[in-house]
């Protein structure tokens, strides 16, 4: 049997300049958001796009502004209420880690019906153009999860099992980089392999659900439950019951665009 990889023990702070501290976690949204400005805009180039460089700025601030608070609410609604009573401050601490994907996702929705109805555009194809511009960011966002050493797996035996500083003297599964393959990479390539086809309105959206929904609910069989709520009923944790509804969604979604054939007849 291997020993367990020590984990890198990489500094949480990027630079320290006194008063002000760059950490990692923080560098990471700035890098997803980079990758999102630049994918959103090389779409909105192209052709018969149907997106100005205006509307593509104010989707991004919208979309930005709704992925942080809704990410930041979400995470304490669904799994730390109970600090934010005891501290309240911990609500705006939020270099320390503690964002939730699902949390951010009702944010960002909610963004896009303001857009939609602001530059009156039909929701599913504003959902069509922001799908792509996810998932990269969501892995940029994993491995400042994983420098912080937070968010670790189960206990396991396997070669590259890990061993992180709050995690105990026993190797674990580095899930923080399981969704950066999946929910990230693997996720990114389907859906851009899936929009070179060019499906009717409303796939793409209808993939993204249903993708980051079975990402996540593997990762969640070999990333540790949180410790204050566990395993909840039917063997199921919290993220996983959260992403049941992604799942069943996203494929309603799906059969309803492809049913329809694109109501708005606008392709992706």
């Amino acid at each position: 049997m291997s020993s367990p990889i020590p984990f890198p023990n990489i500094d949480p702070v990027m630079l320290d300049l006194g008063l002000v501290k760059i950490h990692w976690y923080g560098m990471m949204y700035l890098v997803a958001f980079g990758l999102a400005y630049w994918l959103a805009n090389r779409a909105a180039a192209k052709p018969g796009s149907g997106w100005t460089a205006e509307q593509v700025s104010d989707l991004l601030f919208y979309g930005f502004l709704g992925v942080i608070l809704g990410g930041r609410i979400g995470y304490i609604l669904f799994y730390n209420f109970s600090q934010v009573l005891q501290e309240p401050s911990y609500l705006f601490r939020v270099w320390e880690g503690g964002m939730s994907f699902h949390g951010g996702l009702i944010g960002v929705l909610l963004a896009l019906a303001f857009f939609a109805k602001k530059y009156q555009k039909a929701y599913l194809v504003i959902g069509d153009f922001v799908a792509p511009l996810v998932p990269l960011g969501l892995a940029a966002g994993r491995i400042g999860n994983f420098i912080n050493g937070e968010l670790w797996g189960r206990p396991t035996d396997v070669p590259w099992a890990m061993v992180f500083p709050s995690g105990g003297a026993i190797g674990r599964h580095p899930s923080q980089l399981y969704h950066v393959a999946l929910e990230g990479i693997l996720l990114f390539v389907v859906i851009m392999l899936v929009r070179r086809l060019r499906p009717v309105t409303g796939v793409i959206s209808g993939v993204f659900l249903m993708g980051y929904g079975i990402a996540r609910f593997t990762v969640e069989f070999f990333r540790e439950p949180d410790a204050h709520l566990g395993v909840l009923s039917m063997g199921m944790t919290m993220g996983q019951w959260l992403c049941m509804p992604m799942i069943l969604a996203g494929f309603a979604l799906i059969v309803f665009a492809i049913s329809h054939k694109a109501k708005h007849g606008v392709r992706a």
